[in-house]
């Protein structure tokens, strides 16, 4: 076998989801993810940024999670979730992908721009890394071209 090396961004997005969802997708019920309005929005927007969850001989690559978002609503905030000055939490999904390290500017703030626009929250909790390196197989074809080569 054969390891690649690839710079990447990381993009991870909290996504608040109602208490069903939440369970469901806690009992391993994959299927929950399709079902949940909010998640599919979320799916879509990957599904419509094809430089998102690029792996070679896969696309739409991504991973997922479920917690709780906790925070305290301060005045003047118009918050989807809680009151001014209650303590909240939030069941949430934890939907995180990769980019090529080297995509421009211009690409990365479209994306960007698209997961503020649909996130349902006042604030977003939406975090994009430095590069890092991760690490993956090359695929058999690949190693084999290199070799007849």
């Amino acid at each position: 076998m054969s390891i690649q090396m690839k710079s990447v961004r990381k993009l991870r997005v909290h996504w608040p989801i109602d208490s069903t969802s939440f369970s469901r997708l806690a009992m391993g019920e994959a299927e929950a993810i399709r079902e949940d309005q909010g998640i599919a929005t979320l799916l879509q927007a990957l599904a419509e940024s094809p430089e998102l969850g690029d792996f070679g001989n896969y696309r739409h690559v991504f991973e997922s999670g479920v917690g709780f978002e906790g925070f305290t609503v301060t005045a003047g905030a118009n918050p989807t979730l809680g009151q001014v000055g209650q303590r909240t939490l939030s069941p949430t999904f934890v939907f995180t992908t990769y980019f090529d390290a080297a995509l421009d500017d211009a690409a990365v703030e479209s994306f960007m721009s698209r997961m503020i626009e649909i996130h349902p929250w006042e604030v977003p909790v939406i975090e994009l890394s430095s590069p890092v390196t991760i690490s993956g197989s090359v695929p058999s074809a690949v190693r084999s071209e290199k070799v007849a080569s």
